[in-house]
């Protein structure tokens, strides 16, 4: 089994880069290192690669990259997934600091590139306001639980929680969760969130999007797996994101417990299927269609 250790970026295809870029930069405050006639690469606030967005027909994610531990043989990975009937390549170069990645599909169709190598794309710059690093990403499918099931047979990743039987939170590292599946009929990213570095940089979002007319969707709002403080809004490309501080962490996988917060309802709080009702702590309701995977559907 491959163990993947951390998120690292994902590629979006756009049909207007330009709108794009300028919204991930000016709203979102990525950083722009480096830009062709067709394709942007964008930096967290710590100088690692972060986004990648493709000039193309269709507003969609493209693309995931997982980090392996140092060292890894990416051939040896590519064996293995090749006697699970999963076919792989190798990339070189690809994208900016990271030399060498190994590819396959999921069940769905997204590319997932593995690394074990990696380099800082961009200087890093204060931490007044901006992303620290892209947190996670929610597809809907129609099965979660056979997706969750090839992230965790394959990509070794384990449970953190459900809401009731169609959201399923899966982790990698000590982050709650890194990737999530959400039942509905039509396969498509639910939504995508940048990790800020605390609550007051969620108050000066909540004032950046207000001065450029971005409404926000949802939020703020303490949610319940998870318990992370978020706030969601929609982007150029009219893709739900959140930026959210606070995520709940899981510092020793042999305790299986989250380290304890004064917010926790359960003490301590484990891993659990959780109600409908419960799936925030504070703050409103999610907008019609959630459950469905419509979330932040306005129309």
């Amino acid at each position: 089994m491959i163990k993947v250790c951390r998120i690292g970026h994902a590629t979006f295809e756009t049909p207007d880069l330009d709108k794009a870029t300028e919204h991930y930069t000016e709203a979102v405050g990525l950083i722009l290192t480096g830009r062709t006639a067709d394709s942007a690469h964008l930096a967290s606030r710590l100088g690692q690669l972060s986004m990648e967005l493709q000039r193309g027909p269709q507003q969609r994610c493209r693309r995931l990259s997982f980090e392996v531990a140092a060292g890894s043989d990416l051939a040896e990975m590519g064996r293995w997934l090749k006697s699970l009937g999963i076919d792989s390549t190798r990339r070189t170069d690809a994208v900016p600091g990271h030399p060498d990645m190994l590819t396959f599909k999921d069940p769905k169709g997204t590319d997932i590139d593995l690394f074990a190598q990696w380099s800082f794309i961009g200087k890093g710059t204060d931490l007044i306001a901006g992303p620290l690093k892209f947190g996670h990403l929610a597809f809907v499918v129609p099965d979660p639980a056979a997706m969750a099931d090839f992230y965790q047979r394959v990509l070794g990743f384990r449970i953190s929680d459900w809401i009731g039987d169609f959201f399923v939170f899966l982790r990698c590292n000590a982050d709650h969760h890194v990737v999530n599946f959400i039942r509905g009929q039509t396969v498509r990213m639910h939504h995508m969130a940048f990790e800020l570095k605390d609550f007051a940089q969620i108050q000066n979002a909540c004032e950046l999007l207000s001065r450029i007319r971005k409404p926000i969707v949802w939020g703020p709002v303490r949610l319940g797996p998870g318990h992370n403080i978020a706030i969601f809004h929609r982007t150029a490309d009219d893709h739900v994101l959140e930026l959210y501080a606070e995520l709940d962490q899981m510092k020793n996988e042999d305790l299986g417990y989250w380290d304890p917060r004064p917010w926790h309802r359960d003490r301590p709080q484990r891993p659990k299927v959780w109600t409908r009702e419960d799936r925030s702590i504070w703050g409103p309701p999610p907008l019609p269609g959630f459950e469905h995977g419509n979330f932040g559907n306005l129309d």
